[in-house]
Parts: structure tokens; sequence; C-alpha cells
């Protein structure tokens, strides 16, 4: 049956059994979550895929409404009133993150479209006028495409050699590995502060150690760290942070690059074109200071400023509690699917994020997930951008459910049913 977007749409109550947890009254948590009181498919929306993108709250979705109602205009450059209050909001919202991750210097905080513009800025930024023939590049074998895939690019232009950190059948780094694979041609460690498959939460700060005894420079993927963990750049002891606003509770479009000022004052733009500039002649131009140096062109914004916003709605919670709540989450996911038949859990790390990739006997993920949306529960399914990890396990493909902080019990149940529901129409 064709289900058209209007009928996609009623609105209904969240029916939750699980309302508290780690301090959390996430029944009044949900009601803060405008989508997840609709429907899909006629039944509730159980939404897993957060990992891919999460929901937003309406304190985000109404600073960005209020953003272009009353203060839109270009910033940094007008005198005019509207200009002023813009400025004011946006670099409100670069201290503001700044605090979230604790950096020292709300300028080492840097506007991008993501964790992967982020990436390939420090790529071609730092590495490429530093790394040639014979230096070294390290990441893991855990890695999204997003953390490759622009390494391989710089490797291709400068000669550089890719290295890659192997993991063990429970999805944990093998740290021995790692330390041997340092050296004095070391350029750079590439590396996720969580999996976006298994869950993995990294050493970040021992690796940081490992690799500064070598010279080596240290960027971590926090994509999936930032969401579920309280992220804390000082001591994590790395030397770049990216992580994306619409995997926090952010609008998409903006993420953030971390980096040590020093480290930042001599990298090169990525991009040029205005507002970056200091002074422009037909001859040659020089650059602005950090952060703006990299910020060529109009910014977004509004999704500054719904970043931030997301940043305030996190606060209100505390990072620790929301990591306590998803730990009790994912450990009862475990454990109930755990029990279903034909199933794999792939990546059991201890200490993961809330994240559960899973395989079927007979049954293709791409099925699994279709069934499931009928059932009103979103997963995703695929690759999950991490072509190089499902060869590791030895399948083309897996499904994933991930949670977050406003999921219940009651939703892992349902997922656990869908799973039943899946043998009946395959016949399993």
């Amino acid at each position: 049956m064709t289900v058209t977007v209007a009928q996609q749409r009623p609105m209904i109550s969240p029916q939750v059994g699980q309302t508290t947890g780690g301090g959390l009254d996430v029944e009044s948590i949900r009601r803060d979550f405008p989508i997840l009181g609709r429907a899909v498919r006629d039944r509730r929306l159980i939404y897993l895929d957060n990992a891919a993108t999460t929901q937003k709250p309406r304190s985000v979705i109404e600073a960005i409404e209020r953003f272009y109602e009353e203060d839109n205009a270009n910033i940094h450059r007008g005198v005019h009133l509207l200009s002023q209050q813009a400025t004011f909001a946006y670099e409100r919202a670069r201290g503001r993150i700044a605090t979230f991750i604790n950096a020292p210097e709300s300028s080492e905080c840097i506007f991008l479209r993501g964790t992967t513009e982020a990436t390939n800025l420090v790529a071609h930024g730092y590495c490429r006028p530093r790394c040639g023939p014979g230096d070294e590049i390290i990441i893991t074998h855990m890695e999204h495409h997003s953390n490759i895939v622009p390494w391989q690019l710089l490797c291709e232009a400068t000669g550089a050699t890719l290295r890659v950190v192997p993991i063990d059948d429970e999805g944990v780094l093998d740290l021995k590995e790692y330390e041997s694979l340092l050296n004095d041609k070391t350029c750079l460690v590439a590396v996720a502060h969580a999996s976006n498959v298994l869950g993995t939460v990294n050493p970040i700060r021992q690796m940081s150690e490992f690799a500064h005894r070598h010279g080596a420079v240290v960027f971590v993927d926090g994509a999936q760290g930032a969401p579920h963990l309280p992220v804390d750049v000082q001591e994590l002891g790395c030397d770049f942070y990216a992580f994306s606003g619409h995997k926090l509770f952010g609008p998409t479009g903006i993420g953030v690059l971390w980096g040590q000022h020093a480290l930042l004052d001599d990298m090169s733009p990525y991009e040029g074109g205005g507002s970056m500039i200091q002074s422009v002649t037909l001859e040659s131009s020089t650059y602005a200071d950090v952060p703006t140096r990299f910020e060529a062109g109009t910014p977004d914004i509004s999704g500054a400023i719904g970043l931030s916003a997301a940043v305030d709605y996190l606060n209100r919670f505390g990072m620790e509690a929301i990591a306590a709540y998803e730990d009790e989450l994912l450990e009862y996911a475990h454990q109930r699917l755990a029990d279903v038949d034909g199933i794999r859990l792939i990546g059991t790390a201890p200490g993961k994020v809330s994240v559960v990739a899973f395989a079927l006997a007979d049954a293709h993920p791409h099925d699994i997930g279709t069934i499931l949306d009928m059932e009103g529960i979103a997963v995703r399914t695929g690759h999950h951008c991490a072509q190089p990890l499902m060869s590791r396990f030895g399948v083309p493909a897996m499904a994933r459910a991930s949670f977050a902080f406003y999921n219940t019990r009651d939703e892992v149940d349902a997922l656990v049913t869908g799973i039943g529901k899946i043998r009946e129409v395959l016949g399993g």
C-alpha cells in the first residue's frame, strides 16, 4: 500500500514505559521533540537511526525561526543594528560551543559544514604542506569513509603512506600494533572518538600521548563522540577535534573543527573568498586571523545559532547523565537482542556508545530495514560508510539500531518484536 505524506503525519501519544534513567525524565524529554509524536505507516514512530542524524528539540527549531524572523542579516560587515545582533548571536554560539568541549579559546572553534569538511580542512591546510614521500599517516580499520578518503587523496597527492591499525573481533583497537606503527615519519594520526558502526570508544588520551612522543599530530573524528560522551579536548590531549551539528541534535550543514591555536595559526586557508582576508590587491592577499581565515564567504549563521541552542539544551541535563542513561539502554538492548535466534551482534567492545550493529541469518539488511519500516521502526542498513569495516567482519552490509537519550526500553522491545516479524515475513 502506498502511504502519502499527508497520511504519515498524524500526531499520537508517546506511550513510553521507561520514563526515568540516569536521572533523566525521558517522557518529558520526548515531548521536547515534535517529530517523536508523529506516526509512520499508521504506527507510532520509533526512531533508532540516531547515528545517521538525530532529531531536533523544539528549542533548536525555535532558535532558527527566531533568527530569521527577528535578526536576519549578514555578519561581521554591517554597522546597522540587525548585522550587529546577528554577529553577536553567531559569535556567542562559538563561545558556547567552545565551553561545551572545554576549548581554551573560542577562536579555536571553526564553523564548517560538518566533520567531513573539517577533515578535509586539516588534510589540505595542515598536512599537505608538511607531508611528502616517506611520511606516514595512521588511521584505523573502524573509520568512517570521511576519515579514510581525505587521507587517501592526501597520500596520492604527496607520496605519503597510509598505515592502518587493526581491530579484534570485539571491535577493539590493537594498541600494541598502533604503538609499533608510530615512528618519526608519522605526520598525523586520524582516529574516531567512537565508531559509527561498532560503538567502540577509543582511548584518545593514550593514543595522543603515544603519537606526541614521535612528534605526530592527532586528529579526532568526534561525530559519534560528541553526541554521547562528555568531551573535554584538553583532557583528551588531541590536537584537532571535529564534530557535526546534525548528529548533536542541531541543524544539518553546520559543524565544528577545534584545533590548537598554534596549529591553526600556522595553517593555510582551505578556501578563498570574502571575509577570510586581511587585505587584497590584484597581486596578492593576506589573510585574517583564526578563525575567520577558515570561514570564507557568508557562513551558516542560523546553523551556528541552532547548534548553540542544541548545546544549551544538552547542558540542561548534562552529558554525564545522558551517557549514563544511554549506557543502561544499550545494556538492555544487548540483553534483549542476544536472545534472538539467528542474530549476530557485531561490535561488543566494553564501554561502547549506544549503537548496535547486527546481521540476521538468511535476511538481507535491506529487507530488515524495509520490514521494520512497515512497523514504524527506523533503523539504518547498508555499509554505513565503512566498507573496510564490513570486509573485516566478512559481511557486505549490516543493520544498525542507534539510540539517543529520548529512546526507551519499550522501543527496544518493539525492535525485538519487529525482528520477529521479519522471521514471519521471510519464513524463517
